[in-house]
């Protein structure tokens, strides 16, 4: 049997192919053949160990095993272009293979055949097999089990911090970061970081069991965390957690962990880091020595793989970056605000007593019921005593309240008429200060909403005719009995009737004949 795998090592050394001819006792014409045939189906020195030169007989010439002429050949290279896009499988193309190879007048291979002559070209060219793990596909993510120690300069208190390790299934393009705690906002941030850093997104999302990615996952049920659905959401991305004590769902971020544990935070054991930020770009630069380490089996690294493999089936990134949220749920108190944890903020007033969700950003705080949101807020950076309150969530009685000022009840009393701006500038002054008087100027639109301002305007004139310090209760009084309705000068003219001389009357009293003698009563 011709020596492939010698022909294709000394071609690789750059050896003439009369010299390569004399060594592997071949003719020049073989050597040729052999050359051109590994260079049609991309097979390159060095060759895995397990790959034997009845291996690569079977690919430069397929029809010589089958022992038949009219065997249609297989294009190996356009089979994995096409595997590498969406939704496209071995069984579509053996199918397509097939059509092609009745439309020539040759005979296909078996779909059996055809998939083990594609599998033994990949292992054999060192491609990146596509049949389970496609380019652009899933994201598998992970915390490590190690954790950095951060030294405590003045005390030599010892902190850990936690690595985040994430891999691409396709091209295995390693993403890691080191983070003060394993919380969900710092877990999220990291994905964040992550697809800026190679520049797009993954279809699936595999995280494991972990707290911050994963609530329930069950053979009926899957429940993932508010926050994290809501990031998966904004990369359009879908989570797909890997099974309980299941790591074959994720191989590549359990064999990226163990390559990240030794390549970043072992390589790092002889460090001593006296800030959290030094330690952080310190594995920066050690992720990058990482993705840019050669493979031990196949030509280029990590780094070259995605950019040849995987980057141009990555989905595009978003206009904005997710901005970590935390979700919480509150029921609404009398007072109807929520609180952040330092400072409250109004909701609708008819939300009382209402169960809602509140979901928290670095610079938002926003309520939803039932789905839809309620109400938004700047979020406060500092803690302060008074809630921030929106007028539209105020009742009309409390809008009204935070409205009174001097101006506003001199303004609304001169809408109703001059006796009533006098009434009302004598409230505003009859103490020390203006706001003494407000609850009475209050009450007085209070009893203009019922009476309505001409009868407030008529009470204010009638108390004014008989005092200078009109008084709410005076004016109430009259409001009350409806004096207000009399016209002033009608009621005076009553008042003079009555003050018209009259007899004066003593009762029952005798007259003078009474007195005379001889008279009836005598």
């Amino acid at each position: 049997m011709v020596n492939y795998r010698e022909i294709l090592r000394l071609h690789s050394l750059n050896y003439s192919q009369r010299d390569i001819a004399s060594s592997v006792h071949s003719s020049r014409d073989k050597v040729a053949e052999v050359i051109n045939l590994a260079d049609t189906l991309k097979i390159e020195w060095p060759l895995g160990i397990d790959v034997t030169n009845l291996d690569l007989e079977l690919l430069f010439y397929p029809a010589r095993a089958q022992k038949d002429a009219n065997r249609m050949p297989i294009d190996f290279a356009k089979i994995h272009k096409e595997l590498a896009k969406k939704g496209v499988t071995l069984s579509l193309l053996w199918t397509e293979y097939c059509a092609e190879a009745y439309a020539a007048g040759k005979v296909p291979y078996m779909s059996t055949q055809f998939g083990d002559l594609y599998r033994r070209w990949a292992r054999v060219s060192r491609a990146t097999m596509r049949i389970q793990r496609k380019p652009g596909e899933s994201f598998e993510v992970d915390w490590a089990g190690k954790t950095v120690d951060i030294f405590d300069s003045v005390t030599g208190e010892v902190s850990p911090a936690y690595l985040f390790v994430g891999a691409l299934s396709c091209s295995k393009l390693v993403y890691a970061e080191l983070c003060r705690d394993m919380k969900s906002e710092s877990f999220i941030l990291c994905h964040v970081h992550a697809y800026e850093y190679f520049g797009g997104v993954t279809r699936l999302l595999i995280p494991d069991n972990l707290k911050a990615g994963v609530t329930k996952n069950t053979r009926y049920e899957t429940v993932i965390p508010r926050a994290y659905r809501e990031m998966a959401e904004h990369y359009d991305t879908a989570i797909v957690p890997a099974r309980p004590k299941a790591p074959d769902d994720k191989p590549n971020a359990e064999g990226s962990v163990k390559f990240a544990t030794t390549w970043i935070i072992a390589a790092l054991r002889n460090y001593h880091f006296f800030s959290f930020e030094e330690a952080r770009t310190a594995v920066a630069e050690k992720l990058e020595e990482l993705n840019n380490k050669p493979f031990t089996k196949r030509p280029g690294c990590r780094r070259t793989a995605y950019n040849e493999e995987e980057r141009e089936f990555m989905q595009p990134l978003p206009a904005h970056p997710y901005e970590p949220a935390v979700w919480s749920t509150a029921k609404i108190q009398n007072d109807y605000t929520i609180t952040d944890g330092k400072n409250r903020y109004s909701v609708p007033f008819d939300l009382i007593g209402e169960q809602v969700d509140i979901r928290t950003t670095r610079d938002v705080v926003e309520v939803f019921f039932h789905g839809g949101r309620v109400a938004s807020h700047v979020r406060r950076k500092t803690a302060q005593r008074d809630a921030i309150m929106m007028p539209e969530h105020m009742p009309e009685s409390h809008r009204r309240y935070l409205s009174y000022n001097k101006d506003a009840f001199l303004s609304w009393a001169e809408t109703s008429g001059p006796s009533t701006a006098k009434t009302v500038r004598s409230f505003l002054e009859s103490g020390k200060e203006p706001e003494q008087g407000y609850k009475y100027c209050a009450s007085l639109m209070k009893a203009a909403d019922r009476y309505g301002l001409s009868r407030i305007e008529a009470a204010c004139e009638r108390v004014l005719a008989f005092s200078t310090v009109p008084t709410l209760r005076n004016i109430l009084t009259v409001l009350k009995n409806g004096q207000d309705k009399i016209p002033l000068h009608q009621e005076a003219l009553a008042n003079a009737d009555k003050t018209i001389t009259r007899p004066a009357s003593h009762g029952i009293t005798r007259g003078a004949d009474a007195f005379r003698k001889g008279g009836a009563n005598a």
